[in-house]
């Protein structure tokens, strides 16, 4: 049996729109327009955009411009889509008409219908609430939809800070549970002065939650909405009070503190609070690419790498070499970090491609943000959960590597000088013999001083401290 439609009516003329749906004629319209990645609107951005139009019905009656009949039809339907339902129901492509016209009707016309449908009426007859009348009041999408991608960030901010602390948490419990465990530092990938896991890992947490603070500090104007702004920002078709009242109304649902902004046009022409955002999740990707490059590398071996730590194994490594165990988890998030890096560069062509009163890029902006915001809080909980709990530490290769660097011959500058610690390094570096082999034979000191000075200059970094250089 073939799909049943019914007949709806638009100043475009009549259109088919499938019988059981609870959206509209313009949503029928916008799918069949655009056939554009298979990828319907993101959920954050769903129950932000419900949770407006309760905000604009509640404004509406307290300026007695919506009938309260009406207004409690709006918003018990707003409140069935905040909880999860009919979320089916928005089925226009993330990649849409400019400034995301489609989707604003995508949702009016779902809450019009089920509206209409509780106070005794039919779908698509759109009576007595009307998608643009009504649901619509006071509204365009010049405000909601970049409201609502504000607030959809929202949502998601907590989710991402989250997981980097959870992150951050894991590398902090390593550093402290390895806080004497000396190994050789590395700088340009040569060998470098002794260090301890406990600072290198204790240092990877300190900068991912300096990522965090980084996040929390774009919330501030992401709570500055534009909504009453309407067409333009002339603030056309609203009502008396209607600026405040819905800004009020969402700091209520939401829990944020929602305020209209003091230049309500000025949140319509430009997108500058969500490319600041977007730059501090770039600076986490950045951070987190660097990170999950050292893990690879610091693990790297078994027997011909660094190997000083060891991932835990969540799958076999290689369909051709027997016991092959790769770091898949960083492989992922470094993945992950460059399509995010990927997704800025779209955010910022996308903020500046705004033409005078609007910008009509939102809809490929939003999604590009929300993309971002939730593959990176994914990927970070994953790395975490899989490879970071679990991970350990080579205690033995850490030990061995840092005791025959060459880096060690720098811990006898403040004794022989910079020049003849040179040639010692030079001469480790030549003959393959450790450091400590050569000091002892010059008769510069004793073999067993010279690893007490290792382990002092790994663990507290206080060598030469108070002395001549």
């Amino acid at each position: 049996m073939g799909k049943k439609f019914r007949t709806e009516k638009d100043s475009l003329g009549e259109y088919p729109v499938p019988e059981a749906a609870w959206y509209g004629i313009q949503t029928a319209r916008a799918v069949d327009n655009f056939p554009i990645s298979g990828r319907g609107p993101d959920t954050d951005f769903i129950i932000a955009h419900a949770r407006i139009k309760r905000a604009a019905a509640v404004a509406n009656r307290a300026a007695g411009w919506l009938e309260g009949k009406l207004v409690d039809a709006i918003t018990a339907a707003a409140d069935h889509i905040v909880a999860g339902q009919y979320h089916e129901q928005f089925v226009v492509d993330r990649f849409q008409a400019g400034a995301g016209t489609s989707h604003n009707m995508n949702t009016n016309e779902v809450i019009a219908n089920l509206a209409n449908v509780a106070l005794g009426g039919a779908k698509g007859a759109y009576r007595p609430v009307h998608p643009n009348d009504h649901v619509n009041m006071g509204q365009s999408t010049n405000d909601t939809i970049p409201t609502a991608i504000r607030l959809a960030a929202l949502a998601k901010l907590p989710r991402l800070t989250a997981a980097i602390e959870a992150m951050a948490a894991e590398y902090e419990a390593i550093a402290r549970r390895e806080a004497n465990t000396v190994k050789s530092g590395r700088t340009h990938l040569q060998d470098a002065v002794p260090t301890t896991i406990g600072r290198e890992f204790g240092a990877y947490a300190w900068t991912l939650r300096r990522c965090a603070a980084d996040l929390a500090g774009a919330r501030p104007k992401l709570c500055d909405i534009g909504l009453g702004g309407s067409a333009a920002g002339t603030g056309l078709n609203t009502a008396p009070g209607y600026v405040e009242n819905v800004a009020a109304e969402l700091a209520r649902l939401t829990g944020e503190p929602i305020r209209p902004a003091s230049d309500l046009a000025a949140q319509m022409q430009s997108m500058h609070d969500l490319v600041a955002l977007s730059s501090a999740i770039r600076a986490l990707a950045l951070e987190l690419t660097r990170i999950g490059n050292d893990m690879r590398l610091l693990a790297s071996g078994p027997r011909t790498g660094f190997g000083e730590i060891e991932l835990p194994a969540v799958q076999p490594g290689s369909s051709i070499m027997p016991g092959k165990v790769n770091p898949v988890m960083f492989e992922m998030l470094n993945q992950v970090c460059y399509q995010v890096l990927g997704q800025d560069a779209a955010v910022a062509l996308l903020a500046q491609a705004g033409q005078l009163e609007l910008n009509v890029m939102m809809p490929a902006l939003g999604s590009a943000l929300f993309d971002a915001m939730d593959w990176l809080t994914n990927a970070i909980n994953a790395a975490t959960q899989k490879n970071l709990k679990g991970l350990k530490v080579n205690r033995s290769r850490c030990r061995e590597l840092a005791h025959t660097s060459v880096g060690l011959a720098t811990l006898l500058n403040t004794s022989i000088g910079y020049a003849a610690a040179a040639e010692v390094a030079k001469e480790s570096e030549r003959t393959g013999r450790p450091v400590r082999e050569i000091v002892a034979e010059k008769g510069l000191l004793p073999a067993a001083e010279f690893d007490r000075l290792v382990e002092q200059a790994a663990i507290e970094g206080n060598i030469g401290k108070g002395r001549d250089s």
